[in-house]
């Protein structure tokens, strides 16, 4: 049976299930007395009693095709003949097919229980939008349990395998309530229930819709990756047999690092100023909440920003129709940031007035603010994404790889490679320890001109982010404050060829790193995951661990297949502590206990950080807000860094 690839977080909250069928496989045990006598008073009431093919049925079913020139109209199949047909056989009718499917049925009695045979065709039966069995059609149609069903509700699933894609109560209620009433009688009939039951379960509405499996970790872009891992070591029986996949991330860590992200990017975007309503369409002559819906109908919400519809606007006040019918009110508190959009440098005057900002029939977002009031808002222009691991082991226990997966599918994590501008420099200030120097070396923070035929003039000027300079400067103050120009000297001062060899120790490859001075200005083209990787080796003590996301997979019976086992930084070794202060340079580290590969950190003069994560957020391309964005992670759920 297909049961689909399930991605849990490491404390086991789903993220993510993957797979072309619902199904949750139950024991015989698990599904409850009245849904069993449901199926049976609907499809087979005789099936505990006759040897896998009523003849008595089969008699009629044939009458009944004679009868009506040689159209079938009523089943003669009992469970058992089911069983046969949707395990071995193909759904063709044809008399050749028939006698193969009684003969199959005769030899599954023979060697499966009746209390087997039930419990496969409850756990493989089709009953409509893409559940299989009856423990996924009860989560899908009433978000239940088997044990939470009431009577009407098994007759209802009971009553599914007739017409279960045109019969079910989400695609046609009258239909299906016609199906349930009529499985009621029957069980009623056969004495199943009572006549009080009966009667009851008779005038009971049903309240079916529909019910997706519950998000409790919301990591898009780690199930995606999980999905392709798992497929790439199990083949494509991945998402068909029941694996779950168990990854390294923690869930509150998650949500800190999702709500960081679009916090601060939602931030980052009102100071930059408004871009004016996503689009416009002419309202109706009078109020239509059927039209409203329809022109919001193909937009979604976007990392928690839901689609509106203005549909009156005054100087005061703004009313906005939302896609579940709700009218929201927004104030000029609401819309005072929404200054007009100029360039990246400029925005317009702070609106006076409601309307000033919104017309009606502007199709516009809105958010909830953390006091419960709803807030003009807009899709950010500007991208970021956030990567949080154990640099011990390399476990990566948040990721964030985008604003929103809707929005855009590109893991900015993995597969971005960008400029990591000045948190390129602890690399090559480590190797120039290597090469002798220490934090209390000077080196002169003074103006440099380079001979470049390919710049205008022909010369590369060099200049500190504040073109500002200090003179002579200890390199734990350059450090400190990023000073360019001192970098640049100390790169010089230790040659290209060796700072470019040196960096690869972090896990960059050769081919990332310029071969000339800019690298000391962060011109490489690196991923955020790699720069989480290298700044690991600062906190763990100088070693190079691998990054993974993967803890377990176990197969559908709960037996690990794959269980991940990453290289581990040795915490009680010598060369974790912080290495000696004296101004000669320490000696490379011996190999660790556990056989992780050294990268040097605190061995070449950079102690080891504090903390028990590594947290890295790559800045936007028109702004920085990475430093907001590691604040708000790392204080949301006291996330370490």
């Amino acid at each position: 049976m297909q049961v689909p690839l399930t991605v849990l977080s490491a404390d086991g909250k789903l993220i993510a299930s993957f797979g072309e069928t619902r199904r949750i496989p139950v024991t015989f045990a698990q599904i409850p007395v009245q849904l069993r006598d449901a199926f049976l008073a609907a499809e087979d009431a005789d099936f505990y009693h006759h040897p896998g093919v009523d003849f008595v049925g089969t008699a009629r079913a044939a009458f009944e095709v004679l009868i009506h020139g040689g159209h079938k109209v009523q089943g003669g199949s009992t469970i058992t003949q089911q069983v046969a047909r949707n395990f071995f056989l193909s759904p063709e009718k044809s008399y050749t097919r028939k006698i193969m499917e009684w003969f199959l049925a005769f030899r599954i009695e023979n060697e499966l229980s009746k209390n087997d045979i039930l419990q496969l065709y409850l756990n493989k039966i089709f009953l409509g939008h893409r559940a299989y069995g009856v423990a996924a059609a009860a989560q899908y149609y009433y978000g239940k349990t088997l044990d939470q069903l009431t009577l009407p509700e098994c007759a209802m699933l009971g009553g599914l395998p007739q017409a279960p894609s045109a019969a079910n109560p989400v695609t046609d209620l009258k239909r299906a309530m016609v199906r349930r009433n009529y499985v009621l009688r029957r069980m009623y009939d056969v004495g199943f229930i009572k006549r009080d039951q009966y009667e009851k379960a008779l005038a009971t509405p049903d309240d079916a819709f529909p019910h997706e499996p519950p998000i409790q970790v919301e990591a898009p872009y780690v199930a995606e990756m999980a999905r392709l891992l798992a497929v790439q070591k199990l083949g494509n029986k991945a998402l068909t047999d029941g694996y779950v996949v168990y990854t390294t991330i923690n869930g509150k860590l998650q949500d800190a690092a999702n709500a960081a992200v679009r916090s601060e990017m939602l931030s980052y975007s009102r100071r930059h100023g408004w871009f004016g309503p996503e689009a416009h369409v002419t309202l109706p002559p009078t109020p239509d909440p059927t039209l409203w819906s329809k022109d919001l109908g193909a937009l979604y919400p976007v990392a928690g920003l839901q689609p509106g519809l203005v549909t009156d606007s005054s100087a005061k006040l703004a009313h906005v129709y939302l896609q579940n019918g709700q009218t929201v009110v927004l104030d000029l508190k609401a819309v005072v940031w929404a200054r007009r959009y100029i360039n990246e440098n400029r925005t317009g005057p702070v609106p006076s007035a409601v309307d000033q900002v919104l017309k009606p029939g502007d199709i516009v977002r809105v958010a909830m603010d953390d006091q419960g009031h709803w807030q003009l808002a807009e899709i950010p222009k500007a991208q970021a994404a956030l990567v949080s691991l154990r640099p011990d082991d390399g476990a990566i226990v948040a990721l964030v790889g985008g604003l929103s997966y809707t929005l855009s599918q590109f893991n900015r994590v993995t597969q971005m490679a960008r400029q990591p501008g000045s948190s390129f420099k602890p690399f090559v200030y480590s190797a120039a320890f290597q090469r002798g120097f220490t934090p209390a070396s000077v080196v002169n923070d003074a103006p440099l001109i380079f001979a470049d035929t390919h710049t205008p003039g022909g010369e590369w000027i060099p200049a500190n982010d504040t073109n500002t300079f200090r003179g002579p400067t200890r390199l734990r103050v350059a450090l400190a404050q990023s000073k360019n120009l001192v970098t640049l000297r100390l790169i010089d001062a230790i040659g290209v060829n060796y700072a470019r060899q040196y960096v690869t120790r972090f896990g960059f490859s050769l081919d990332q790193i310029p071969d000339n001075l800019t690298m000391a200005l962060g011109t490489a083209s690196v991923s955020p995951l790699q720069m989480a990787r290298g700044y690991a080796a600062f906190a763990n003590g100088g070693f190079l661990i691998d990054p993974y996301f993967i803890q377990r997979i176990d197969n559908r019976d709960g037996h690990a297949v794959f269980v991940a086992d990453p290289l581990r930084a040795c915490r009680d070794c010598a060369q974790r502590l912080l290495a000696d202060t004296a101004p000669t340079p320490a000696p490379s580290p011996p190999a660790p206990a556990v056989p992780a590969t050294p990268a040097p950190g605190s061995s070449s003069g950079l102690p080891p950080m504090p903390g028990d994560m590594t947290v890295l957020v790559p800045a936007p391309v028109n702004g920085a807000p990475p430093p907001r964005v590691w604040r708000h992670a790392s204080s949301e759920h006291a996330m370490p860094t």
